[in-house]
């Protein structure tokens, strides 16, 4: 009953196994038992061979366990064990050397493995295995040799199997698909974070890789403290069935654990110490197609609703009576209105400059003030902002989504789980996929995005529609109407949408930049917007904002790559944000009419001697003091912290700056508006109410961190939660539901918040 192969193995190893080519070796061959301890010694001279045999059932799956120890004082005598079974040969030495990171050698001394079993057909028979023992030394050395059943090897649905496993002694068990399950979640934990762990899915087949050195050749893997879970579908495994692998590494690196001293020599070696780990493992149903399905309608409905509440939204304004003009403007003509003529009837004079200068140099400014230039000229400026955006976010996804795919790609080919960085206990594949319901739930950025565009939209064509019969609220009263910022920003959501998505089909430090990008272009586009309301000839043209975004952008790839830790890094990022919180300071503060050249210094020094020295007079522009102190205090505390404490997470450091400085702008122009008299109508007031509250439960799930790649892969498994939402969705997918709709009601209280001045003329609206 021994094949032809085992034959030659055996033969090999007895001819080669003695030190001289020829030389005879005395063979002795022991009918063995299982659950027997032997002790026994082995020289060059003599090979001790050991027969099993056991019945093997098609019904019923038993492991079978090999067991060596040998003495700490023979640990320079190595011993080879070679177990031949019917269709696998199984060798190890003993003692067990593991190389770590840079070759470093960690012996061992006591070695268990579990055989595989080969596939039977008939419903029962009895198979043979024999484990051969040899050496190269000429003394004698002392082992012991246990060979036992595993009584516990096939794992049961929603039972937990507790086992304990080190680097010399891997676990591996099996798992049958039952009937009507097509899909499982692995889970492996351990209270213990270390010694650092491998968990691994295998197909059922010989050899299995379940050492340290070999557990990544075959299936899917991933390193793991404390947690470990991987989804396995029927589809990938045609015996429906498959081992569940556990190794404990010889060294905690991979981990985040520390690492051991450099060896001297380098045949040194080193004590590995105590790695044994205790462990227990579970396999669960995961969720069927019905889960799916329900996941997809939910996410479908919220949006949907929201098309839906627009539209009565809409029908009841719509059947409002028009509203009338303020006595103030009652018998205005266009002309009056005007502070002076339209600037393009005087750029070429040569005292367009000093106009300029009278005009914004004013204590107290208006928008018609600031409202000169030609709207037409005006509106293709700002349609830029959209024409821009567009064209920046064809030519920044179509590479993202490239590299994506690729990244998704790598995954599923090597099986390597510690690529992407998913919260592994809620991740549920569809296709490539690895975690659909992530991707899913950024369907409410692009849905509310395309929203909020036809709202502007619609908005646009009445506006435009008033022009043209020649409107006087349209011509002369209320904030000037352009939407060219507005068309930007509900590109620049839809785009987060998708990038976000692209992120999360592999997220991890090397790609985190595409979830973040269009956030700074929505932060900024918000503050242009802001700004743009009262300073319309004078706000920034697309080129230079979108440049000053790319520098942004710039600079969140610069500090993933260069910022972790490097402090030279950091001076120079906060020496860069400090001056550039002052030049815009200044450029805010005198409205533009400034000028840096080589005499800016003798003429703040004049500032300084005439305004605070000689007169002590306070600030010509309070409020646009208040405003700019504020924010040079808030950005030089951020600078400050960043300096100070150098955070990991660069890209989300930077967009907190930009939030901060959003936010104080966003206080700023509701405190001035009410202070100027102004009200806020109903609709924008329920809107910021909404907003605010939304925005707040948003944040909280933000926070809840199911995963970290600031941290190894196994450390951010270690926050890795189960879902919370339908079976399908965790705390990370509602914080796309609740920030998509957060950002919407951001742009709409953008959209409607100075509606009460429609009707106001616009010299008695103040610039602030």
């Amino acid at each position: 009953k021994i094949t032809l192969n085992t034959l030659i193995c055996f033969l090999l190893i007895s001819t080669c196994g003695s030190g001289a080519v020829g030389e005879t070796k005395n063979v002795v061959q022991k009918d063995a038992e299982f659950d027997v301890t032997y002790n026994d010694t082995v020289t060059s001279e003599n090979q001790t061979i050991y027969a099993f045999n056991h019945t093997v059932s098609r019904n019923k799956t038993e492991g079978v366990r090999v067991r060596v120890d040998v003495s700490p004082q023979n640990l320079e005598s190595t011993i080879l064990f070679v177990v031949r079974q019917k269709q696998a040969v199984l060798s190890f030495q003993v003692p067990l050397i593991l190389r770590g990171l840079y070759q470093r050698k960690y012996p061992y001394n006591h070695v268990g493995r579990t055989l595989c079993q080969p596939p039977t057909r008939a419903a029962s028979e009895t198979q043979y295995f024999f484990v051969d023992v040899s050496t190269l030394s000429a003394q004698g050395t002392n082992y012991q040799l246990r060979v036992s059943r595993v009584e516990s090897f096939t794992l049961q649905t929603d039972k937990k199997f507790t086992f304990t496993a080190s680097p010399s002694q891997p676990q591996y068990f099996k798992y049958v698909f039952p009937d009507g399950v097509d899909t499982v979640i692995v889970k492996v934990n351990s209270d213990m974070n270390f010694p650092c762990s491998v968990m691994s899915i295998q197909d059922i087949q010989c050899p299995v890789y379940d050492l340290d050195n070999n557990v990544a050749f075959l299936g899917m893997y991933q390193t793991m403290t404390k947690k470990g879970a991987i989804t396995v579908q029927r589809k990938d495994f045609p015996r429906n069935s498959f081992y569940v692998v556990v190794v404990v590494k010889t060294e905690d690196e991979a981990c985040g654990g520390p690492l051991h001293f450099y060896p001297l020599r380098p045949d040194e070696l080193i004590d590995a110490g105590n790695r044994t780990k205790v462990l227990d493992v579970v396999v669960s149903p995961a969720i069927n197609s019905e889960v799916y399905v329900m996941g997809m309608l939910f996410c479908l409905g919220i949006f949907l609703s929201f098309y839906l509440l627009t539209l009565l939204v809409a029908c009841c304004l719509s059947s409002l009576p028009p509203t009338e003009r303020s006595l103030d403007s009652v018998g205005r003509s266009r002309h009056e209105s005007l502070s002076s003529v339209e600037e393009d009837d005087y750029d070429t004079l040569e005292d367009i400059n000093s106009d300029k200068n009278i005009v914004r140099t004013k204590k107290f400014l208006c928008v018609s003030d600031l409202a000169r230039k030609d709207k037409r000229v005006l509106s293709k400026k700002y349609q830029i902002y959209f024409w821009n955006i567009a064209t920046i976010a064809v030519f920044y996804a179509l590479p993202v989504i490239q590299l994506v795919i690729t990244y998704q790609t790598v995954v599923n080919v090597t099986g390597n789980q510690d690529i992407c960085y998913y919260n592994f206990l809620c991740a549920h594949p569809l296709g490539a996929l690895s975690a659909f319901n992530n991707i899913l739930s950024n369907l409410g950025y692009v849905m509310l995005g395309l929203l909020f565009l036809l709202i502007v939209l619609k908005r646009d064509i009445v506006h435009n529609r008033a022009l043209v019969r020649n409107d006087l609220n349209a011509l002369e009263c209320g904030i000037p109407k352009h939407f060219g910022l507005f068309y930007a920003m509900g590109t620049a959501l839809m785009m987060e949408g998708l990038l976000s998505a692209c992120y999360h089909v592999c997220p991890n430090y090397t790609n985190f930049q595409f979830d973040t990008s269009f956030m700074y272009m929505i932060a900024g586009l918000c503050m242009l917007k802001l700004y743009q309301k009262r300073h319309p000839d004078i706000n920034a043209s697309a080129y230079t904002a979108y440049a000053c975004l790319a520098a942004v952008i710039f600079f969140s790839v610069l500090g993933v790559v260069f910022g972790k830790g490097n402090m030279a890094f950091w001076i120079v990022f906060s020496v860069i944000h400090i001056l550039a919180t002052l030049l815009l300071s200044t450029q805010l503060y005198y409205m533009g009419r400034w000028r840096l050249n080589a005499g800016i210094l003798r003429r703040m020094l004049h500032i300084i001697y005439t305004d605070c020295i000689r007169q002590c007079s306070g600030p010509m522009y309070i409020d646009r003091m208040v405003l700019l102190v504020m924010g040079n205090i808030v950005n030089w505390s951020l600078a400050a912290y960043g300096l100070i404490e150098r955070p990991n997470d660069f890209a989300s450091y930077l967009l907190a700056i930009a939030i901060c400085n959003l936010l104080l702008y966003f206080a700023f122009y509701i405190i001035m508006k009410l202070r100027s008299g102004e009200r806020i109508k109903c609709l924008p007031l329920v809107c910021i109410l909404f907003t605010a509250v939304v925005w707040g439960f948003a944040l909280y799930f933000f926070f809840q961190g199911l995963s970290t790649w600031q941290k190894t892969p196994a450390e951010s498994r270690e926050h890795n939660r189960d879902c919370i939402l339908l079976f399908f969705f965790d705390d990370h997918d509602i914080w796309h539901f609740l920030s998509s709709i957060a950002m919407f009601g951001s742009f709409l209280v953008l959209l409607t918040m100075d509606d009460d001045l429609d009707t106001v003329q616009r010299d008695k609206i103040y610039v602030f």
